[in-house]
């Protein structure tokens, strides 16, 4: 019944609604608690910002202005300090060989947040609502515990640069565990740029990039990297002499490009603008401008992380711990034991990062290089807070008040956090970046079988659907990059060396590969292969495009 109800919804013409083509899921609201609530409820601003519409040319810097924010909020994830200390260790270990993978990562991102941003403009729902809706029950709790776990993963390293910025400020007077508390102030000042309005709250975070750009443009400047061969690691897809600590930082490089819980984060920002989803013409403008948006920000976020990688190429590359040992005994700027006395490759993070330019370059860039690094933990963990509140409330339909998700969300986040910080010195945190990035690429594909699912779909897309160019670059895209991680995780599994180990991996690797075949299936599908669709909650034999589709407008029938 619900079957043929759902076939006959598709037969039906497109509505037409004051001359222009209306979404068939246009009035389509978020998921509604069954519990009754008198307070409004509000996934993010109860003022949209309002859209000109009296500007009549092909592209108005107008209303590319009022569109404006939500690409810079999302492209804050391409800046984190786990983002930095990949550059840094590609600049260290590769020189400038790997500045072409930078940028390939940095394109896929953008195709992929293109796809995010598309989802939320058509449906006026996120990602995770949409999971909510077309997913059964196991699936979906499992779908949310993963994407939580890539956001406690992202948000440890966000919070855990945040403190050794302030380590390095106050000269090693502020321990770990103490700049991780004080990065906990976040949260409300969160709250309070939150009472005063969206548009105050990007201009904050669009003041927190510009301190990233000058601060490591700085480093950029004192440097004075090698343009040509800048140039010709960015544009020559080669990478002579290089090895597997090269190929695994390759590896590593799109692992934290591209990452999880933004997908989530992108495809809910985009609900921030006031548009009419039931006009055709609004919508494939809004499309076009929030893609022109992300374009610009993700160019400006690729150029820092150009810059970072530039600097650790010019003055690290080649170098060995005695070098360093050496230069830096002649300053006094180097704490005892920092790095072993012996001519091995030098191995740096952010915390030695800082420490070798304050040595090579004077004090100044030290405490800039902190400087740049606070900025990139303080924006992109408020980033992690929104994305972990969207999350919560899209896959358990929460209707909390706002104040106690933000605190959930990053009590759930602090709290392993802090117990790092507590039992581990800032001098040998490399291993537990390395951890975290291994858990963050392992998440992956819980975002992007989803969103090329969706996005596909015409039943949920209407006319704003992929088309078939799109389907298939996106399943190769998205089965390279899960490949390229999946790899990434195999190294750094079998480097662990334990027997123990390695039967938990392998039974969790079942696991995890019985489920991500689960959402392959379901994605295939969408996809228009009906050869596989067996066995699932609805018969696609003459409307594949209906699948998994379980009547969003539940609430209005």
């Amino acid at each position: 019944m619900k079957a043929e109800q759902d076939e006959d919804l598709l037969e039906e013409d497109s509505p037409q609604e004051n001359g222009a083509e209306t979404n068939q899921y246009s009035s389509v609201s978020p998921p509604s608690s069954p519990v009754a609530q008198d307070e409004p409820f509000s996934t993010y601003f109860e003022d949209k910002v309002a859209i000109p519409d009296n500007v009549s040319q092909v592209f108005s810097f107008r209303k590319l202005w009022a569109f404006t924010g939500p690409g810079f909020l999302m492209s804050i994830a391409y800046l984190d300090p786990g983002n930095i200390e990949s550059d840094l260790q590609s600049g260290a270990k590769a020189g400038y060989k790997l500045l072409w993978i930078l940028l390939g990562a940095t394109i896929i991102g953008l195709l992929l947040q293109r796809l995010a941003a598309r989802l939320g403009v058509v449906t006026g729902m996120h990602l995770a609502e949409v999971c909510n809706r077309q997913y059964s029950t196991v699936p979906r709790v499992l779908l949310w515990v993963m994407v939580e776990l890539a956001i406690i993963g992202s948000d440890m390293q966000e919070v855990i640069g945040c403190a050794i910025a302030l380590n390095l400020l106050s000269v090693g007077r502020i321990p770990l565990w103490a700049g991780v508390l004080i990065t906990i102030t976040d949260t409300f000042v969160f709250l309070f740029l939150d009472k005063y309005g969206l548009r105050k709250l990007e201009a904050f975070f669009g003041f927190l990039i510009t301190v990233m750009a000058l601060s490591f443009g700085y480093e950029y400047v004192v440097a004075a990297p090698d343009q040509t061969e800048l140039l010709k690691g960015m544009f020559i897809p080669y990478c002579s002499g290089c090895g597997s600590v090269q190929l695994e930082q390759a590896v590593g490089i799109v692992g934290a490009v591209i990452m999880p819980h933004n997908i989530y984060l992108h495809s809910a920002l985009v609900k921030s603008r006031d548009i009419d989803r039931k006009n055709k013409n609004e919508v494939k403008e809004a499309n076009k401008y929030y893609f022109i948006e992300a374009t610009v920000a993700l160019f400006i976020s690729f150029l820092i992380n150009v810059f970072v990688v530039a600097v650790f190429a010019e003055a690290f590359y080649g170098k060995t711990n005695n070098d360093m040992n050496q230069k830096c005994n002649e300053t006094g700027l180097l704490p005892a034991d920092l790095f072993p006395q012996n001519n091995e490759t030098l191995q740096v993070d952010i915390y030695k990062g800082g420490i070798v330019l304050g040595c090579i370059f004077g004090p100044a860039a030290l405490y800039i290089w902190a400087i740049g690094i606070l900025a990139a933990g303080q924006s992109s963990t408020m980033t992690g807070t929104y994305a972990g509140q969207f999350v919560m409330e899209g896959f358990l339909n929460l209707r909390w008040s706002r104040f106690a998700r933000v605190l959930l969300t990053r009590s759930i986040a602090i709290t392993p956090t802090l117990l790092v910080a507590i039992f581990q010195d800032v001098k040998h945190l490399t291993g537990m970046n390395d951890f975290l990035n291994v858990l963050q690429s392992m998440q992956l594909p819980f975002a992007l079988i989803p969103i090329l699912t969706f996005t596909s779909m015409k039943s949920i897309m209407n006319d704003f659907a992929n088309g078939m160019v799109w389907k298939i670059s996106g399943g190769i895209v998205i089965l390279v990059v899960c490949a390229i991680n999946i790899y990434f995780v195999v190294v750094y599994v079998t480097a662990l060396h334990s027997v123990l180990l390695y039967v938990l991996a392998a039974l969790l690797s079942l696991a995890y590969l019985c489920f991500v075949g689960y959402l392959a299936w379901h994605c295939l599908v969408a996809l228009g292969v009906s050869c596989l669709d067996f066995g699932s909650r609805m018969q696609l034999s003459r409307h594949t495009d209906i699948y998994l589709l379980t009547d969003m407008d539940t609430d209005t029938g």
